[in-house]
């Protein structure tokens, strides 16, 4: 096991167990943060909007062309936008931070 460090939408910081396989929407929804995921991780509601802090940036897959497209429309954007579902739980991820974005 892991651990994701996540900031909620009120500002508290909260640390969960993560599991290898699992996604970061997974994850989050398992650790009881309120996370929609509307679209059940098809990566086209963006429900699961999340920031992630930019020392991990590297660490992770780059958005493909239509997570862009679905981060972008979200009205709140920023260069560390992800959609959770894209992102997978490896190891090195063990420590990433990241804080929720605002409902829409």
């Amino acid at each position: 096991m892991s651990t994701l460090y996540v900031i909620d939408r009120n500002g508290t910081q909260c640390e969960i167990e993560a599991t290898i396989g699992f996604s970061l929407m997974e994850i989050l929804r398992n650790g009881g943060l309120p996370i929609e995921a509307t679209c059940g991780g098809q990566g086209i509601c963006s429900t699961c909007h999340v920031y992630v802090d930019s020392e991990f940036l590297d660490e992770i897959e780059p958005r493909n062309a239509e997570e862009q497209i679905i981060v972008e429309d979200t009205g709140y954007f920023e260069e560390n936008s992800r959609l959770a579902c894209q992102v997978d739980w490896e190891d090195k991820l063990d420590g990433l931070k990241l804080t929720l974005a605002p409902e829409f």
